[in-house]
């Protein structure tokens, strides 16, 4: 079956319906003896056989499918090309080559190529919203005008194309409440770090480094600086994805780009960064791979309560210095506070409502500062808002 399947695809549906229109016409008409049935017979056998000899022959190309990038941004144009090469001594006659482009199919011609030859096709893929685009395989295709028959062979697999959020860099002013040089003091005491808290006696092991020369010389005996643990920033990045709070699929994207547009600023910045959704997690070990996750995320369908994004935000850091939620038009201020009061205490809340064409406006729901906005280009002036 394995080898009977392949020839057998080489028919198309409407070749089959022929065929099989054929056969029966020529069984009734040799049978009975009725000349036209015959004449239908011949009439339907002779585009039959003019098809086959349309797909006989081999191709035997040696094909390249090359992306200039596999990652590009919301609006950027992918560019890739298609290299056929005739690796024979022998020509090859023209056929058609398909690249499947997501679920469209570009088509091209290929002209006859002789020994040694080759031929270059340049494409660009337009990338109008995020997706993980699959581009390819390349196959080449050879039919009859009739398309009664299509003979096709794959000669490069398929690769995939990420369109990343379109995010926006948020300038000093506008990401100065993520910024804590110092962190947080706790009550844990430590022999290194930046608070300077007391003097103690020296202990075999303590760093030479710390040794207070100025108080050892008037007690006599070596002292050195105690110091205060701290906390560095750690920033919690919330996106609600469920699908029931937008009021259309742009607002959703205009979510995923705040979400990304945060949470690239806080990785460049060096923070503690944990960024989510109700049901994934981004990774955070590179800004490829942080992109390649906010990529592929998707609205739900489910009926979550948005209190279980703050819990969540909790489960997952407990020792946030800040926790901005990003939200739909549809979040109501119930929902909001539902999900704030899950928070930690001394937690920095900002919960950014995303409106289509909505100026940018601060409000506040006890502790929970909401901004909304309706733009990723007034996400900066947005975060200034909330940093004053």
């Amino acid at each position: 079956m394995r080898r009977v399947h392949p020839v057998l695809d080489v028919v198309s549906p409407i070749g089959w319906a022929v065929l099989a229109v054929a056969v029966t016409c020529w069984a009734l008409g040799l049978l009975l003896h009725l000349t036209e049935l015959n004449v239908v017979a011949l009439v339907l056998s002779a585009p039959l056989v003019i098809a086959g000899l349309f797909v006989l022959g081999k191709s035997n190309y040696q094909v390249t499918l090359d992306l200039q990038t596999h990652r590009v941004v919301v609006g950027t144009r992918a560019v890739g090309r298609v290299e056929i090469a005739n690796p024979t001594q022998r020509p090859i006659l023209p056929s058609r080559i398909e690249l499947a482009v997501g679920a469209a199919t570009a088509q091209f011609m290929v002209p006859r190529l002789d020994a040694a030859a080759e031929h270059e096709e340049l494409f660009a893929v337009p990338t109008k919203r995020r997706a993980v685009l699959v581009v390819g395989p390349v196959r080449s295709v050879r039919d009859d005008p009739l398309s009664l028959m299509r003979r096709q062979v794959t000669w490069a697999k398929a690769q995939e194309l990420y369109v990343h959020p379109r995010t926006v860099r948020l300038d000093e002013a506008a990401s100065g409440f993520l910024r804590d040089l110092e962190g947080t003091p706790s009550s844990d005491l430590s022999s290194s770090d930046i608070a300077f808290h007391a003097l103690r006696d020296y202990a075999p092991g303590d760093d030479r480094r710390h040794v207070h020369w100025r108080t050892t010389a008037r007690t006599g005996k070596l002292m050195v600086r105690q110091f205060e643990e701290t906390r560095r920033s750690h920033v919690v990045v919330a996106l609600d994805n469920l699908a029931e709070h937008y009021a259309s699929d742009d607002e959703f994207e205009l979510a995923v780009s705040i979400a990304a547009s945060i949470s690239a600023q806080t990785l460049r910045e060096e923070k503690e960064l944990t960024p989510f959704t109700f049901l994934e997690r981004q990774r955070t070990s590179t800004f490829r791979r942080l992109m390649d996750d906010y990529t592929v995320v998707e609205p739900l369908k489910e009926k979550i309560s948005l209190h279980e994004l703050g819990q969540k935000a909790t489960d997952l850091a407990a020792n946030a210095s800040a926790v901005m939620m990003v939200v739909g038009s549809h979040t109501t201020a119930r929902e909001l506070n539902s999900a704030a009061n899950q928070l930690p205490i001394g937690v920095m809340a900002v919960a950014i409502r995303c409106v289509d064409d909505a100026e940018v406006k601060r409000s506040a729901i006890g502790s929970l500062d909401v901004v909304t906005l309706g733009s990723l280009d007034t996400l900066a002036r947005a975060m200034r808002a909330v940093g004053r």
